[in-house]
């Protein structure tokens, strides 16, 4: 889950959200999406297309439902899983099979890897809860390999003719199942204003290409308001 700049007023702030929600977060992510995010999360992990003993680095790995669902797929790789929100990492830890994943501490926008680390890279839901969203990018194209991919699962703010049934759907709905699930309104309202106010996937794709990235695609999910974006380093 996202990782973020914890010297920052707000970055200590949406630490401490993801360390209150960690206990509901998976029944929350899967009720939000109608049990949609776990295919999600291994779809990017597919996308990745790691190399036979390759390597991946999941940034702001939350609950680890990315790298495990990344372990599964390429079980002969070495996959990291990254976050700055200790009880996530913990909870992610305690899941099964979840020894075979090297989980670290680490924040979005200083990643304790050197240069050219890793065959690809994946997050999920990290973009909107940074304050620079080209630095966090920057710093993944640092660690990637030439050749490698980053593969983005994120919120997007819905358009065209659904747009406005959606978005009152999510506003009602997200704070609501907070409120019945997690008995916890406030931090599920935040979640809720960050779905919809972030980026549409044109305005990320412009960002991917600023910071060196090619080959980018994307699709929308679920209504449009999510959407996975594969990009790769030359």
């Amino acid at each position: 889950m996202p990782s973020h700049d914890s010297s920052s007023s707000k970055g200590l702030e949406i630490q401490r959200t993801f360390n209150k929600i960690t206990d509901y977060y998976d029944r929350m992510n899967s009720l939000m999406t109608l049990g949609r995010h776990a295919a999600w999360c291994r779809e990017v992990a597919v996308r990745t297309k790691v190399p036979a003993g390759g390597s991946m680095l999941d940034v702001a790995t939350g609950t680890g439902v990315i790298a495990l669902a990344a372990l599964k797929k390429y079980p002969d790789s070495t996959i990291y899983g990254v976050d700055f929100s200790e009880r996530m990492l913990s909870e992610a830890a305690s899941k099964p099979g979840a020894s075979a994943v090297r989980w670290q501490h680490a924040d979005a926008n200083e990643l304790p890897f050197g240069d050219e680390s890793f065959d690809a890279i994946t997050h999920g839901y990290l973009l909107r809860n940074v304050e620079d969203v080209e630095r966090v990018l920057e710093e993944q194209y640092r660690v990637l390999k030439p050749g490698g991919r980053v593969v983005i699962l994120e919120t997007c703010p819905p358009r065209g003719l659904l747009r406005y049934p959606v978005t009152l759907g999510v506003r009602v709905l997200i704070p609501l199942l907070g409120q019945v699930v997690a008995r916890d309104r406030e931090s599920y309202a935040y979640l809720q204003k960050s779905t919809l106010g972030f980026m549409t996937p044109n305005e990320v794709v412009t960002i991917l290409r600023r910071v060196g990235f090619a080959s980018i695609s994307w699709r929308k999910k679920f209504f449009g308001t999510h959407m996975i974006i594969s990009a790769q380093k030359p």
